[in-house]
């Protein structure tokens, strides 16, 4: 893969990544009030309003709850009604930005937020939160401003430097991106994004720092999907097979439903190792996962095609050609069968 087209994909997913990261701490960690719901449900919840239907901490929770479900028309409900019993808790203010932010509704998580700077102007929180909007929006010189702002009131602000890191990466100043990123995960080892983050920069440049990076994601999320896979993806690249086959076996191990994983390591098999027989074990199990992946056809056809297996082969180009038509390598596939076959 490219450097420019990695970077390009890096950019084009920095608003996902804002958006999945929390700004109640460093890190992404939740907030108190997050953390209270753990272990509740909605629906205890929402018998202990029953009994007390003025109290503005109970419809937070519930709100808390319905966001992390993905109820978001529910959650907007519960915490503008909190708000109307305490008009002046910043938090719920907050809260009521992330809620609007995940609707798509910038502008409304603006007005949020802006208020919650009235009530409290120096609110690191609500800095963070506003840093981070202007930069869904693109709106740069804001971003630095609320950073700004932040780092004034605290300067242990692994958020403020991970929010600035990101604006400078969109603006293409890579270097002083990874200076932001690296003073992030200084002030919090426990910063996932930033890690990830830096893992995907050092792998742009092919740098051998690379895989700490995403191993040092691992140390916080052991299981996580994106870091076992992009850290396989660095080791693959890098010509390093054993290691991408054990990453991408202990990623099938934490999901096993994951196609990728089992694919990749046929892939490996297929052509750099090439034991033919071995990599169609993992491409049948990519096709089991998932049996409209027509490249995983291929492969397997390939490597019927390199044993010998001529009728296995054509059976398995046909079977990529019906779920993608006109698929080149599928087409070339059969072409050199049959030029085979006019020969004999």
């Amino acid at each position: 893969m490219g450097n420019n087209f990695r970077y390009i994909f890096l950019v084009a997913f920095i608003p996902g990544i804002l958006l999945l990261s929390s700004c109640h701490g460093g890190g992404g960690k939740e907030s108190a009030s997050r953390n209270d719901t753990a272990g509740m449900s909605i629906e205890k919840v929402s018998e202990r309003i029953t009994l007390n239907a003025t109290d503005p901490k109970l419809y937070e929770e519930r709100s808390m709850l319905y966001m992390k479900s993905g109820v978001l028309d529910k959650a907007l409900t519960d915490i503008k009604k909190a708000i109307s019993l305490d008009q002046n808790n910043v938090a719920y203010y907050q809260e009521l930005s992330d809620i609007e932010l995940q609707m798509g509704k910038p502008q409304e998580s603006q007005d949020a937020l802006v208020h919650a700077l009235t009530l409290s102007p120096n609110d690191n929180s609500t800095l963070i939160r506003l840093a981070k909007l202007n930069l869904i929006l693109k709106d740069y010189p804001r971003t630095f401003e609320f950073v700004k702002k932040a780092l004034e009131r605290d300067a242990m602000n692994p958020q403020a430097y991970f929010i600035r890191g990101l604006a400078m990466l969109e603006k293409g100043d890579t270097n002083r991106a990874i200076g932001d990123l690296m003073k992030a995960v200084d002030q919090d080892q426990q910063y996932f994004d930033a890690y990830m983050t830096l893992g995907d920069l050092y792998s742009l440049r092919d740098d051998p720092m690379t895989a700490s990076y995403y191993l040092n994601a691992l140390k916080v999320k052991p299981d996580s999907k994106e870091a076992l896979y992009r850290l396989g993806m660095y080791y693959q690249e890098d010509g390093q097979f054993d290691k991408a086959i054990q990453t991408y076996t202990t990623l099938q191990k934490f999901h096993p439903d994951f196609r990728n994983a089992p694919y990749n390591i046929g892939y490996i098999y297929l052509v750099y190792k090439q034991d033919f027989s071995k990599s169609t074990g993992y491409f049948n199990e990519a096709i089991r996962i998932d049996p409209q992946y027509f490249e995983a056809w291929y492969n397997r056809g390939y490597a019927n095609e390199l044993m010998g297996k001529y009728a296995e082969a054509e059976k398995d180009y046909h079977q990529a050609l019906k779920i993608e038509v006109n698929y080149p390598k599928a087409v070339d596939g059969l072409n050199r069968l049959d030029a085979m076959k006019s020969r004999n």
